[in-house]
């Protein structure tokens, strides 16, 4: 049974008050640590045997830590970091794949009540130079290979990085490049976490989007409660659950649901180091007996290309819950899902702001494949109208206006790192403008519309490029969708479509026709795709987002930017 049975009663009466008393805070009442709460709590009790992380190599060897091991590595961790002379509130950077040294780093960094900020493996020079530099970072921990190749070339753009600590070298190779494992050998596995006031800072994310330069979400301590209430309700974890994250430790998801939400509820995290692979995938789900599985929609639609059918190949019958996040999912991947795996895939919404689910299908709810769901409870969304000065409500259901989130959740943002004004952007008087565009069904059920920027204006129509997606989706030849508005003198602009087809079918202009003659009856005409063009892949994020951005200045000949980080943001 799921454990949230009845949705509307438990949001009415929630309290977050009520899951902080779930959790045990510091002893001697010295506040809220996350990774006390992740690892050491559960460490000092009945779980301390339990097997916290299973980490699954890429030539199929696997590494194991209970909670008990996890709780002295992260010490050693932390004593590392207090060996050199890390202080509360310094940065500590990440620069690495799915390595058991990360997730060491991130809990002993958070122990420390040092700031953790994880960076993606695949980021070329620059973009790890912006963070790093904006970030203030004292400490990166990497790998030689990921040293040699990106970090060496910035070293001397960094005056205030005072060390570089390599997971893999055998010794020191200067007072500045020094050897994690080395390190790790003469640190003690005993440390006694600090006093942590809940809104001490703990985490930066960055997230640049798909323009201007990356912006780095601050978070807090107190956003563990919302890890452990998602974590329980929205991911519905049971004692004894195996769970598996598919997110990069590089963005949020792998970071807030890769780590931290699974550890706190104390159940199984699989991590794997290996990159999106369809059988390796779904031998992971049969061999570690997966019972939640959290991915993303790019994974799926790549999944709904192969000619696999998993049931009749894989013993999944562990599999009791799967939920996707990234960008939103169309309503042909959720039945999908109901048909391959027998169990709908759970669409969910939040942000890098919002530190974590704000918007989600609950196991105990009716689905309605392409919505989001409906708020987490402790969380009051709505849609409006909004200004720059002024936000009003919109009460009547089904009207297209900005998904807005009323502040007072634990893991909201606190601030973009030495950029106030910007943040202060984001609000208007107690709501946080998130800048996507959504509606609110007459049920409470929340439908994406599009990011406010990506909105298209044609003859007069406002055109949310998902809608359009979403119904290009339904056609049986069309694997992937992406739309853009092109500048047109008649009609302001115009609905351009780039596809990428299924196997099987040939790219020509008889089946251009074909599928704007399915949008044009689906849609209308003032909707409906007036171009189309064909393409092997679409431009993404590494989290799954589709850079709609970059198409259009591939498009109108404009200057793209910088490739690097915009595909890999």
């Amino acid at each position: 049974m799921p454990n949230l049975s009845d949705y509307n009663s438990f949001y009415q009466g929630f309290r977050w008050q009520n899951e902080r008393n779930k959790l045990v805070g510091l002893p001697d009442a010295k506040g809220l640590n996350i990774a006390y709460e992740a690892v050491d709590r559960h460490a000092l009790g009945p779980l301390k045997n339990t097997v916290a992380l299973r980490w699954l190599r890429k030539d199929k060897s696997v590494e194991v830590a209970t909670y008990a091991d996890l709780q002295k590595r992260t010490s050693q961790f932390a004593n590392v970091l207090e060996n050199l002379g890390v202080m509360k509130g310094d940065t500590v950077f990440s620069f690495a794949g799915r390595i058991p040294e990360l997730y060491i780093a991130a809990l002993g960094t958070l122990k420390k009540t040092a700031i953790f900020c994880p960076l993606f493996s695949v980021f070329g020079p620059e973009p790890v130079w912006q963070r790093l530099s904006r970030g203030n970072a004292k400490v990166l921990i990497t790998t030689s290979f990921l040293f040699n190749k990106t970090v060496q070339q910035i070293l001397d753009r960094l005056p205030n990085l005072q060390y570089v600590l390599l997971t893999d070298a055998p010794e020191n190779s200067s007072t500045q490049i020094l050897s994690l494992p080395g390190l790790m050998r003469q640190a003690s596995e005993q440390f006694t976490i600090p006093a942590t006031d809940p809104e001490c800072p703990a985490l930066l994310h960055f997230t640049s989007g798909t323009t201007g330069m990356p912006k780095g979400a601050l978070h807090v301590h107190q956003a563990v409660l919302t890890h452990y209430m998602t974590g329980k309700y929205v991911l519905d974890f049971h004692e004894g659950d195996v769970f598996w994250c598919t997110a990069d430790p590089g963005w949020v998801t792998g970071t807030s649901y890769g780590i931290i939400a699974p550890l706190v509820n104390g159940v199984t995290n699989i991590v794997d180091e290996e990159e999106f692979d369809a059988a390796r995938w779904y031998s992971i789900l049969e061999a570690q007996k997966v019972n939640v599985w959290y991915t993303a929609p790019t994974a799926i639609r790549r999944l709904m290309r192969m000619d696999i059918r998993p049931r009749e190949v894989y013993h999944l019958e562990n599999l009791r819950l799967m939920l996707s996040v990234g960008e939103p999912l169309h309503a042909d991947a959720v039945v999908w899902c109901q048909k391959t795996f027998g169990i709908p895939v759970l669409d969910n919404w939040w942000q890098t702001e919002t530190g974590g689910i704000m918007i989600a299908n609950f196991p105990s709810m009716p689905v309605k494949p392409g919505s989001m769901g409906k708020p987490l409870p402790g969380v009051e969304a709505a849609i409006a109208e909004a200004t720059d000065t002024d936000l009003k409500i919109i009460q009547a259901p089904d009207k297209q206006g900005q998904l807005v989130l009323k502040k007072g959740f634990p893991s909201m943002f606190r601030a973009y790192l030495n950029d106030e004004e910007r943040y202060n952007k984001c609000f208007r008087g107690d709501w946080y403008i998130t800048g996507d565009l959504a509606r609110k069904d007459a049920d409470g059920y929340f439908w994406f519309v599009g990011r406010a920027d990506d909105i298209i204006k044609t003859s007069g129509h406002l055109v949310g490029p998902f809608e359009v997606e979403s119904t290009l989706m339904e056609h049986p030849a069309v694997a992937e969708a992406a739309v853009i508005g092109k500048p047109d003198p008649t009609i302001g602009e115009l609905v351009k479509a780039f596809i990428v087809i299924k196997a099987g079918n040939v790219a020509n202009d008889d089946l251009k026709l074909d599928i704007i003659g399915f949008a044009r009856k689906k849609m209308g005409p003032a909707v409906a795709p007036k171009e189309i063009s064909f393409l092997d892949s679409l431009p993404k994020t590494r989290s799954g987002k589709i850079l709609r951005r970059l198409l259009k200045a591939r498009e109108l000949g404009l200057p793209e930017g910088d490739l690097s980080t915009l595909e890999q943001s």
